[in-house]
């Protein structure tokens, strides 16, 4: 009876652990909902090119072309799904069957969620923390808030962070002024950045913009960016 108090007591303890690092988990996700992001788990993980160019920009601020052509490049279902995209993580796993490369199928609010709080990798336990946070952030986030904080977190290149700074180092122009082809260029090395180069693009990075800017306008251009309004969680519109 007393070893069966002891496992009942630990499991409790445990219990509450859980439950404590959970709701602690939520603090930044509620805070950065309307506060700047000050740094990112992946700054502080990247020592490779101090110091570290980051400069916070609220979204009216970032010309609309930029988030249209993260939009384009990387998640063009992210103002239907609601963090996961399982059309893409359906056709991801038949291409791994059928021994192609394997596809990405990480929607935004996943690439921010493992940029704001976690770190590179595929382990199941870094994929069910990504699933975890992007929840969340789904949940509590509006959609245009999550495009705001992912232009301003992701990395453009080695030591650069964010579409500000991305801007003024490889345009020598803020954010607020970027043309149409410029941010097709930057959204062209986001699948790695420390290794495609914006202000010496290679071919492929030239074709990759190219893609881009015909999936921009494949979308409907800046109209497709009109869903993104300032409400709250609860009353943006789901999928139609």
């Amino acid at each position: 009876m007393a070893v069966r108090r002891w496992f009942a007591r630990l499991a409790r303890t445990l219990g509450l652990c859980v439950l404590f690092g959970a709701a602690l988990s939520l603090l930044p996700v509620i805070a950065w909902r309307w506060l700047p992001v000050p740094v990112t788990a992946f700054m502080l993980q990247d020592a490779t090119t101090p110091p570290r160019d980051y400069r916070w920009t609220p979204w009216a601020s970032i010309a609309p072309q930029a988030a249209l052509a993260v939009i384009a490049a990387e998640d063009q279902n992210f103002l239907q799904h609601a963090g996961f995209d399982f059309a893409a993580i359906d056709q991801a796993l038949e291409a791994a069957e059928h021994g192609r490369r394997l596809r990405g199928a990480s929607t935004i609010s996943q690439q921010l969620a493992k940029n704001l709080f976690l770190w590179p990798g595929r382990s199941w336990p870094r994929k069910a923390l990504e699933a975890w946070f992007t929840t969340w952030i789904e949940l509590l986030w509006p959609k245009r808030r999550i495009l705001e904080v992912y232009l301003n977190v992701v990395e453009f290149g080695p030591g650069v962070w964010g579409v500000e700074a991305a801007s003024r180092r490889y345009f020598g122009r803020a954010a607020a002024r970027l043309s149409r082809e410029q941010a097709a260029l930057l959204a062209a090395v986001l699948p790695n950045p420390k290794r495609y180069r914006v202000a010496a693009p290679s071919a492929f990075v030239r074709q990759r913009q190219r893609w881009i800017l015909g999936q921009m306008t494949a979308l409907g251009g800046s109209a497709h960016l009109r869903a993104l309004t300032p409400e709250s969680p609860a009353q943006r519109s789901r999928p139609r």
